[in-house]
């Protein structure tokens, strides 16, 4: 009986530790998250990240620091400007312990406006880029986006 109790708590002690390594992967926290993004969720990409996330857009220049300003000035803006958004991760990433580096496709009609000075053009929009994302606790701490911005400007007629 004794051996049977050991084997039940070791058997345990194995399934928590896988549980929480998968909790802590890079790329199966970032293929959720960009999944929420494709499913048009603010709320549920958002809750892939941090409450001190920093969100670096190299567009905007100034990171968003914090879950809700992340959630709010990024997520919600493009979900808001392009409700048919479709973010594809392309190749394959350099994954480690604690991050993950990765090219990608963003794509979709601009039918919703981007802020109050910036109307909606129902342009289709198509650019490439790659993200720097860094994962602790299983939860986005930084996510780092760097893409052609200008191509993306003169799609829309900027």
């Amino acid at each position: 009986m004794r051996h049977l109790i050991r084997a039940l708590f070791l058997l345990s002690l194995f399934t928590l530790a896988g549980l929480a390594q998968a909790a802590d992967n890079p790329k199966k926290i970032v293929d959720a998250y960009m999944a929420a993004w494709n499913a048009h969720d603010a709320e549920k990409a958002a809750s892939y990240m941090a409450k001190d996330v920093e969100y670096f857009d190299v567009t905007v220049g100034t990171p968003q620091k914090g879950h809700d300003a992340a959630r709010d000035n990024v997520i919600k803006v493009f979900v808001n400007a392009v409700p048919d958004l479709k973010w594809k991760m392309n190749g394959t990433p350099i994954v480690s312990k604690d991050g993950i580096a990765f090219q990608w496709t963003f794509s979709g009609t601009n039918t919703g406006a981007w802020d109050a000075q910036t109307p909606a053009t129902n342009k289709p929009l198509s650019f490439d880029g790659v993200s720097f994302v860094k994962v602790k606790g299983g939860k986005i701490v930084y996510q780092g986006d760097y893409y052609d911005a200008l191509g993306l400007h003169k799609q829309l007629g900027w």
